[in-house]
């Protein structure tokens, strides 16, 4: 078995081995499969691997970078994609068990993108059924069972990208893709200790993928560092012409490079006071720290204040009406019973029963929102906080009575479809992580990126990672 360091490696220094013959994709791919095979199982991290479709694209991007043509950063790196895209031929399950066979015969948009830059797919990553969609009181809300925290097993990993999470931290494939449709990027990334990016909304194709609030759903990458989140970002963004809700193609692209990004602008940061009532005193702890490492490096970073009102309230009834409709025939056809958890089980007709005055009651209130979102952004080009005001929570807590408190950054953040990435921060004395999250207006996401790579210049909690024996 390799040194421990090797599963650890960035995609940036991945792909400098790669590309210099120093590192071949076949033995990569192979060794990193060994490693998913032998732990994947220990925290419930996939729905499935892949050996198959592994080793075929790993041979074929081999071939191709011995022949000289060389595709770039993921080419040859391994990653594993959440088991709501699909993928031609192979089991899509969404987490739940009435879709426990189901098959498509084509791939989403992401993974095509993925393809045509030589990644190579070495499993479809665990996830909470149907996304969270018909909500959930327990972490076991999954066919695989609870996603555990390789930081400790006896937690939790967060989101209903909960397997993407173990995957990244365990070292079990280079990076993965995870979808947020409130907080299951960045509450993964902070619980698990990575860096995750939640790009604006529009800006990564959702076709292929299961769709639980088509206004609000957004797909993106969590992997080792903010500038790996940049080069997967850069492949994976895109107008997509099955997705109407794709932006233009000039605003949907993304390209990156790291050395324009460094001389790009002085940025303004706001440090949040509001966004949780309380921070627990275990992660209050390592982000006071790290607000002083960003007041040293960045020139302006002064306190800013969301704007209050009913904005949870009003994310809530569109995720529930929007959940609802995408998940019609599962609830009418009474199979939502089969469902796992049993606050999934009912809340489906619970969500049919919203008015459509109250869904546009909701969208009423988004729009004002957006203005004044857009008005705070005058001011500041980057919002930052604690990712979570709490460290990784135990496996078998009710989530419905155990992990209430307000969020509403969370609300904000996806009802404005604004770019979020969350990285690590420090850790408590129990050893778990924290979490920072950047957030700028739609459609500047590599303000998020260069504010975030700026931070893990200065700092090295990226690098950690949990011991596993």
């Amino acid at each position: 078995m390799p040194g421990e360091e090797l599963f650890y490696l960035s995609v940036s220094e991945l792909a400098k081995r790669i590309e210099t013959k120093k590192l071949s994709p076949v033995d990569l791919t192979r060794v990193y499969l060994d490693r998913s095979q032998k732990l994947g199982p220990r925290f419930n991290a996939y729905a499935q691997i892949t050996p198959e479709t592994a080793l075929e694209q790993a041979k074929a991007a081999e071939k191709e970078i011995q022949r000289g043509h060389y595709r770039g950063p993921l080419h040859g790196i391994p990653y594993a994609a959440k088991d709501l895209l699909a993928i031609k031929g192979l089991p899509t399950t969404w987490g739940a068990k009435p879709y426990a066979s189901q098959v498509f015969d084509y791939n989403a948009t992401v993974v095509e993108h993925l393809n045509r830059v030589g990644a190579v797919m070495i499993g479809k990553a665990a996830m909470i059924e149907l996304a969270g969609g018909m909500g959930y009181r327990f972490a076991s809300a999954s066919l695989q069972g609870e996603a555990k925290n390789p930081w400790d097993t006896t937690r939790w990993s967060c989101g209903s990208s909960s397997g993407s999470g173990a995957i990244v931290a365990a070292g079990l494939a280079a990076f993965a893709i995870g979808t947020e449709t409130w907080g299951s990027i960045i509450c993964p990334s902070a619980f698990c200790g990575v860096s995750g990016l939640r790009p604006t909304y529009g800006r990564v194709s959702r076709y292929g993928a299961m769709a639980l609030a088509p206004s609000m759903d957004k797909i993106g990458p969590l992997a080792r560092s903010a500038e790996d989140c940049a080069r997967i970002f850069a492949a994976i963004a895109g107008h997509d012409p099955r997705d109407r809700s794709t932006l233009p193609i000039d605003r949907a692209a993304f390209t990156y490079s790291p050395s324009i990004e460094l001389r790009s602008r002085p940025l303004k940061l706001g440090w949040l006071t509001n966004a949780w009532k309380s921070l627990e005193p275990s992660i209050a702890k390592p982000v006071d720290a790290a607000v002083k490492i960003l007041k040293k490096f960045f020139s302006s970073v002064k306190n800013a204040a969301l704007p209050v009102g009913p904005w949870e309230d009003a994310g809530g009834i569109i995720v529930a009406v929007e959940g609802a409709a995408s998940f019609r025939s599962l609830i009418r056809s009474g199979r939502v019973s089969e469902l796992t958890d049993p606050l999934g089980q009912i809340a489906g007709y619970v969500n049919e029963q919203y008015s459509a005055a109250d869904y546009l009651q909701a969208l009423k209130v988004r729009e004002i929102l957006q203005k004044k979102m857009e008005e705070l952004f005058e001011s500041f080009d980057v919002l930052v906080t604690a990712s979570q005001p709490v460290p990784a929570t135990p496996l078998d807590l009710n989530l419905e009575t155990g992990l209430v408190f307000p969020d509403p950054l969370g609300a904000i953040g996806n009802l404005c479809g604004l770019p979020a990435l969350s990285v690590p921060c420090g850790f408590t004395e129990k050893n778990l992580p924290a979490g920072l999250q950047f957030i700028a207006r739609a459609g500047d996401d590599i303000a998020v990126l260069q504010a975030a790579r700026a931070f893990q210049q200065h700092t090295d909690w990226h690098k950690r990672h949990p011991k596993i024996h």
